[in-house]
Parts: C-alpha cells; sequence; structure tokens
C-alpha cells in the first residue's frame, strides 16, 4: 500500500492564521509539530519509498523546508489548486505509472488521530481487503454532534470482520448536509462522519473517474499522454480546464453502493478544519475558565472561548463566552465560536475583492 498525505488544501476555515502561502497543515495546532510533520510520523514504521505527499507548486518550498530529508521525487505537485478530485484523479495517474495494481491510500493532513495503532490496523486490513474484493474501501466514524461541515455515510449491515476491523455495507453519501438534516441523521444511528480516508487501486480510481467523472478523467487521458513527452506547460494548461470540485460530490455522492466497503474507524478522530473543532479537541489545554490562549492576554469573566495572539500586543476581554478571536499582524477574526464554520465565506468575499489578505 503507498500512503499519500495530501497537503494542497487551503484551510479557508482557519483564517487569519491560515493563508493561501501558509494553510493551517504548515502549523503546530495540535502538538509540537506541524500537523503535516503529525500524518507523516504515523506512518514512521512504512518504507520510504511507499510514502508520499500531494501539494501544490506554492506550498512545495515549505515542504522541503519542514521535511528536508523527504524523498523529493515522491512528492507530487498538483499543476494547480483544484480540489480533491482532480488532486487525488492526478496522484493516481502518477502513481499508476508505477503500479496500476498496487493500493494506495489517501491521508488528509489537517486530521487528529487517537489511537494510531487502530488506525494503522485499519490501513493494513483494507489493503488485503481491496486486493481480495476490488472494492474502494473508506474510513468513517461514529458522530457526536450534527455538524454542517463534514460528509456523512449510511451503513447497512456488517460484511466481514478481520482482525477486529469491521467492514460494512455501503448505503449511500451526503456531503455537508443542512442541520436539520444532520440532527437527523444522528438520531438515525446509521449514519457515520466520512473521514476522507479513500482506498483503492490506481486502476480502480481511474475506472471510476471514467464512469462518474468522464470530464475530469478525459483531461487526465491527455495528461498521462503528455507525461511521456514531458511537456509540463501543456499538463499545467489541461489540469486548469478541469472543474474544481472535490471527490466527494463528483463521485462518491453518485458511485453504486456495491462498489464501496465501509469501515468503521474504532479510533478518536477530528477533522481540525475551523476554530471550534481546534478548541474542543484542545480543551485539556485550556484555562480554568475553559479558554484556549495563546500571546499576552488579560480576561475577565471571559469563557469558553479561544484567543489568539502575539506575546507583543495584549488582548483583553470582559464578559464574553463562546467567542473566537485570532489576532495577526494584518488581520483580525471576531466571531460566536457557534459562526466559526463560517470564516470560510469570509476568505471568499476577500477573494472577490481582489484577493489581499488571503
Amino acid at each position: 500500500m503507498r500512503i499519500v498525505i495530501l497537503a494542497g488544501g487551503g484551510g479557508s476555515r482557519m483564517w487569519p492564521m491560515s493563508r493561501s502561502n501558509r494553510p493551517k497543515q504548515f502549523y503546530n495546532l495540535i502538538s509540537e509539530k506541524t500537523m503535516l510533520e503529525d500524518a507523516l510520523a504515523r506512518f514512521s514504521d512504512y518504507p520510504k519509498d511507499k510514502l508520499f505527499i500531494s501539494t501544490t507548486a506554492k506550498l512545495f518550498p515549505k515542504i522541503k523546508k519542514i521535511l528536508p530529508s523527504f524523498r523529493e521525487e515522491n512528492i507530487i505537485v498538483e499543476p494547480s489548486q483544484k480540489d480533491t478530485a482532480p488532486a487525488m484523479g492526478y496522484v493516481a495517474l502518477r502513481l499508476g505509472i508505477l503500479d496500476q495494481d498496487e493500493p494506495i491510500a489517501f491521508i488528509p493532513s489537517d486530521h487528529y488521530i487517537g489511537r494510531t495503532d487502530i488506525f494503522l490496523k485499519s490501513i493494513k486490513e483494507a489493503e488485503k481487503v481491496i486486493k481480495e474484493t476490488g472494492k474502494l474501501l473508506d474510513i468513517s466514524v461514529h458522530p457526536t454532534v450534527p455538524t454542517t461541515a463534514l460528509g456523512y455515510t449510511k451503513i447497512g449491515k456488517k460484511e466481514l470482520e478481520r482482525n477486529g476491523i469491521e467492514f460494512f455495507e455501503f448505503l449511500g453519501h451526503v456531503e455537508k448536509p443542512d442541520y436539520k438534516t444532520a440532527q437527523q441523521y444522528l438520531e438515525d444511528g446509521n449514519y457515520l462522519w466520512h473521514a476522507n480516508y479513500y482506498m483503492w487501486t490506481p486502476r480502480l480510481f481511474l475506472k471510476a473517474y471514467k464512469k462518474y467523472a468522464p470530464e475530469i478523467f478525459e483531461r487526465l487521458l491527455e495528461i498521462g499522454k503528455l507525461i511521456k513527452s514531458g511537456d509540463e506547460d501543456e499538463i499545467e494548461k489541461v489540469y486548469c480546464e478541469m472543474e474544481k470540485i472535490s471527490i466527494d460530490y463528483a463521485i462518491t455522492e453518485k458511485m453504486d453502493p456495491k462498489e464501496l466497503l465501509i469501515i468503521k474507524g474504532a479510533f478518536k478522530w477530528k477533522d481540525i478544519g475551523a476554530w471550534d473543532t481546534l478548541h474542543e479537541n484542545l480543551m485539556t489545554k485550556t484555562d480554568e475558565r475553559k479558554n484556549l490562549i495563546k500571546g499576552s492576554r488579560l480576561n475577565i469573566d471571559t469563557l469558553n472561548s479561544i484567543i489568539y495572539g502575539r506575546d507583543d500586543k495584549l488582548i483583553a476581554t470582559i464578559g464574553i463566552d463562546d467567542m473566537v478571536i485570532i489576532d495577526t499582524p494584518d488581520a483580525l477574526l471576531v466571531c460566536p465560536k457557534s459562526r466559526a464554520q463560517d470564516v470560510k465565506k469570509i476568505v471568499e468575499e476577500l477573494k472577490e475583492r481582489g484577493g489581499k489578505y488571503i
């Protein structure tokens, strides 16, 4: 199994700290290491030639700086930032040149995982099941709250169990439902949070693109021919013609349920996608009033808030509760923690205004 760490995302919901030239995966948010380093460290026992990173040209120099000893030939550089459907198809195309039938696992770089041993066992057993069944494998985890920020996977009966890892029937996927629907899914009990650990072979990934996302597949075919000629400029041109869309919308929601199996992740998992989830995940590091704070501060009657500033600038608060305050040299964010998922809207608005501050 080849492991591909996805490290090309923009992390817009964690603006203003996360920017296009240094998104959240390059910060040490959870531990003393960056999230990218943490993601890679989980696979420290893997052969180095089996580990890959998918990223963009803009972020490539940062990866080299953070991981100077990582094999440069194993860094797959997306020609342009186009979301996960084009990016993962491009990786499958590139790795298919090495071996069309060796399974690959896509691993996001912005997740917190507890019980790494169970997580790694899930991937190990998934590799065996892919080879036995030819099905796409994915991991989903038990939801704890209704959220509109994640996708939901419906599971049916348990199909098999290997070495303590359970594999379930796939009954459909809904990406980022509205809040009322998310509540219904939580009450139903048969819906899991989609954790985005796609595992399949390059051949079967591309076969799925041909069936469910034919326009992207046609571009990938063109790029496959251009790779042989080494025309990087033309590769970028064709790649830029692809729709910017996630694999969840482009393929997963359309797939025949018989083509997938879902692993029920039995490990603690968090998508560190926004400031509220970071606060929730670092609750053990909060003060006596459940505030998560970095930098110089003076807080009076302040509760359940995340306040990130700098040592050379005091942030003083009085009587606030459940707030997000993030101060950077050129931008300040203040919002209720309940609206943290909407920070992405600020980035979208800034793009329309010309792109400053992103």
